[in-house]
């Protein structure tokens, strides 16, 4: 069958990707779908997805979640669009091109983006039952499918990008996963040989094997034709139930090359600056199949945006040319941010290196610097907070030393650079091409207000996202320097900061969320119901200063229940089945034999998974919401109480040995950290609190990376503040030393009081201390020399928590009002919620995630549940 076009000319795109999406969409930007027939065919059986996030797949987005194509804009501009129906044939003297499916479309204009393949090394039995490669979500489901039927182990083949995406991927799903890469490093075309071994450490402390240096010779097969193993170059074999090859792409030229295009020698479709091939006018390719004139084939899909919006300019008969992009990346690869750009590799004549690297917290931070000062490029291994302005510098002289731009927080004195330090032609938004000019037009000329508005406008941070928080500060900078007030207000129901609300709460004694939202609320929010933003933080205000404002420091109590998130709703961890995780409080890690056995027995009786955690105590999952008070009830009979995992609260108080057994010990360091987590448990604050205590400088118990930490000194304790060791790793910094035992405590209680009393919702103490006028100083001026004369109040309201502290655990299973609220359906008290099922897994369980895709998501909200 031939299809006949109408009056209009026709423009057919071959391949609906990312950047095949992004052409129809500047397409549409310049009124091309108004007056030309579009038809789009598609090989894939869904229309372009976000190949980008492919691997939060694994973490629970659904296929829907990854599409990047609103049907609404396919059906509004007329595009034809023909999934699962990929062109087989061009005939270029004849301008027609014949899908699979028969039908036969002629063109005006041909736009080939095709994408890439992946590069599978031609080893034996590459193609055996068990072999995979990771480019779909097609491949994502089959790679799923096996690993929970038929492996145990997984091999993948490459240390790239894709590969490091697909190990995670592999541990996820329960697989002892292996990375075999040929380069010496991983990551090799990112990162340097220091930033590689960065990786490297941080990697295997997840659990995964790593071979560098090693290339694979031979799939093994068993009988049955399936994967058993690996051998490799260095004479090693590699035990393995399945394979995964990500060595690589290359270039989707085969049908270009059927019809007689010009291709590179390695691959890709040659086009000139116009993305137009140079054997056919009428031919556009762009993307990864396209070899650009600068003579390379760009995988980021930033160049492929511009190669999309160059070749519609181009068809719009508007002046446009591509000759060349920007490299620079940024990853967050298995929850480690990984950044490069620039001359990352310093391969400019007479450049330096500046390097700061901290091998113990996995940081590597390297900037390549001109003899001018200029600085040529970077890499940031760990901690890639910096990235989006550095990046903008990059080919500029930074208006401060090279040392300060790598040095982290409390490792010296980091500069501050702000958005107003960068140029208007430096570049924000790589992915999009996003200039800082182009962001501060949007808020003078555009009069855009907000994030979102910015975005819509410029395309600014919608795609990878890592220039969002730059974005945001551009946007209030330029506001502010228009003289436009910059709403600065908790959400759309409170004006005011959450620090400005704390005070109203404490001065007033304010202690209820609708006396608040009723008396000093917007005018529009006041007698309302509030939002999902203010009650948990208004919530968690009340309860930090329950005792001294006369209010309930319980937080199932009256109004608090309303108040709070899901997990303090529960007073437990909700995990990904709808099943929750229990966590009783282990003062210091310390535990008798008998507790250890208490817990043994509740676990084994509940059917419930355990776990160490890294915070030296022991997590049980698994267990539904009705089985929670039967659980809370044998740990209080025990001794337990709630380990307040579930809330924005002190979380654990670490320790090593210290001097009671420990050589070098030279404080008791487990009773120090014992008392103060029997004195801070149940402190709620704006997040969540961590704290621990080494009993020597040798700083086993990781004090350093804590919301808190003390160190033991001959002369007494160090105490560091402001440490972080997430995704934002942060050294603490020394706040004062050699104290007492009863000076610590003090200066504690009024640190911790000053952070709950002027920080932002969700805000960690490490960001506090940089956001804070005056930084670490203006914090020991207040809390050390009690500057602002407020420390006498700061410990009395601790002093207050302290003398009313209760256990909530104790207090739920003591009431039977409360207890009515743990059960999966109000309407149906006695029945389990039967999405909430697991299978068996290494003698323990875990969630049976198939049940879950067939079923409903236990993050719906069902109709008469209790989690309404």
């Amino acid at each position: 069958m031939t299809a006949t076009p109408g009056a209009n000319p026709t423009i057919v795109l071959v391949g609906h990707g990312m950047v095949g999406q992004r052409f129809l969409e500047a397409l549409a930007e310049r009124g091309l779908t108004a007056t030309h027939r579009v038809v789009v065919l598609c090989e894939e059986p869904r229309p372009a997805y976000d190949r980008v996030q492919l691997t939060s797949y694994f973490s629970g987005k659904t296929p829907e979640d990854l599409s990047m194509t609103d049907m609404a804009f396919i059906e509004e501009h007329g595009i034809e669009l023909r999934v699962g129906d990929p062109a087989i044939t061009v005939d270029r003297e004849v301008r027609k091109v014949t899908a699979r499916s028969g039908e036969v479309f002629d063109y005006d204009v041909l736009v080939l983006a095709t994408g890439s393949y992946p590069f599978v090394p031609p080893v034996p039995n590459k193609d055996a039952e068990g072999c995979f490669v990771y480019r779909t979500i097609e491949d994502l489901l089959a790679i799923e499918a096996y690993a929970k039927s038929k492996a145990t182990t997984g091999a993948v083949v490459g240390g790239g990008l894709l590969g490091l995406e697909a190990a995670g991927a592999l541990k996820g799903l329960g697989v002892d996963a292996h990375i075999v890469e040929f380069a010496p490093r991983l990551m090799p075309v990112q990162v340097d040989e220091g930033g590689g071994a960065a990786l490297l450490r941080t990697i295997e402390d997840m659990g995964l094997s790593v071979h560098t240096g090693v290339g694979t010779q031979e799939i093994v097969v068993g009988e049955d034709g399936a994967v058993t193993g690996m051998k490799l170059s260095d004479g090693s074999e590699l035990a393995t139930d399945m394979v995964v090859f990500s060595a690589g792409v290359r270039p989707r030229d085969q049908l270009a090359r059927d019809c007689g295009l010009t291709v590179g020698e390695r691959g890709g479709i040659t086009v000139d600056e116009q993305c137009r091939t140079v054997s056919d006018p009428h031919v556009f390719a762009i993307g990864e199949c396209a070899l650009a004139a600068d003579g390379r084939v760009y995988g980021l899909v930033a160049p492929g945006y511009e190669q999309a919006e160059t070749a519609a300019a181009t068809i719009a008969a508007d002046e446009a040319a591509f000759t060349g992009a920007d490299l620079s990346t940024k990853l967050k690869l298995l929850g480690v941010d990984v950044a490069s750009f620039g001359d990352a590799h310093g391969t400019a004549e007479d450049c330096l290196d500046v390097v700061y690297s901290d091998s113990r917290a996995g940081l590597y931070k390297k900037l390549v610097i001109g003899r001018d000062g200029t600085l040529l490029g970077g890499i940031l291994v760990g901690d890639a907070e910096a990235y989006g302005t550095l990046k903008a510098f990059t080919g500029s002289v930074p208006p401060v030393s090279p040392e300060s731009l790598v040095l982290p927080a409390g490792a010296g004195a980091p500069a501050q650079l702000g958005p107003t330090a960068l140029p208007d032609d430096a570049i924000i938004c790589s992915c999009n091409n996003v200039t800082k000019g182009t962001i501060r037009g949007a808020v003078t000329d555009h009069q855009c207000t907000t994030v979102p508005e910015v975005k819509k406008c410029t395309k600014a941070g919608t795609t990878c996202g890592s220039c969002v928080k730059v974005l945001g500060q551009l946007v209030n900078a330029e506001l502010e320097a228009s003289g436009v007030e910059v709403d600065k207000g908790l959400c759309g129901c409170f004006s005011q900061t959450r620090e400005e609300l704390y005070e109203i709460v404490l001065a007033l004694r304010i202690n209820t969320y609708q006396e608040l939202l009723d008396r000093h609320g917007r005018e529009g929010a006041r007698g309302g119901d509030g939002c999902e933003i203010c009650k948990p933080a208004v919530g968690s205000i009340i309860a930090s200063l329950a005792p001294t404002i006369g209010a309930s420091g319980y937080v199932l109590d009256g109004e608090q229940a309303a108040l709070q998130d899901t997990n303090d709703h529960f007073l437990a961890n909700l995990q990904k089945n709808g099943s929750y995780s229990v966590v009783p409080r282990i003062p210091g890690g310390e535990i008798a034999p008998e507790k250890l056995i208490v817990i043994g027995e509740i676990a084994r009786d509940f059917g419930l998974y355990t776990k160490i955690t890294g915070g030296q105590r022991i997590d049980m999952f698994g267990a539904r919401v009705e089985q929670l008070p039967l659980i809370w009830a044998r740990l209080v009979d025990a001794g337990f109480e709630s380990g307040h995992a579930y809330g924005k609260a002190l979380r654990t108080v670490k320790s090593c040995v210290g001097q009671t057994w420990c050589r070098y010990g030279v404080q008791d360091s487990v009773r120090m950290a014992i008392d103060l987590e029997l004195r801070y448990r149940g402190l709620r604050s704006p997040h969540k609190l961590k704290s621990a205590v080494s009993g020597c400088q040798r700083e086993c118990a990781e004090a350093q990376s804590k919301d808190f930490g003390v160190i033991a000194t001959a002369n007494g304790w160090n105490l560091y503040v402001g440490g972080n060791g997430g995704a934002t790793p942060r050294h603490a910094d020394l706040l004062a030393q050699d104290l007492s035992d009863a000076e610590l405590v003090r200066l504690i209680d009024r640190f911790l009081m000053f952070y709950i009393r002027t920080a932002d919702r969700l805000e960690r103490t490490s960001t506090w201390l940089e956001r804070i006028p005056g930084g670490l100083d203006h914090v020991r001026d207040v809390v050390v020399h009690d500057s602002l004369g407020i420390c006498d109040e700061l410990e009395k309201l601790m002093a207050d928590h302290v003398a009313h502290y209760r256990d909530e655990w104790s207090e739920t299973i003591n009431d039977p009002e409360k207890l009515a609220r743990f059960v999966s359906f109000v309407n149906a008290p006695d029945t389990p919620d039967p999405v909430v099922a697991f299978v068996p897994e290494r003698d323990q369980m875990k969630p049976d995630l198939p049940l879950l895709s067939i079923g409903m998501r236990p993050a719906d909200v069902l109709e008469g549940s209790a989690q309404r």
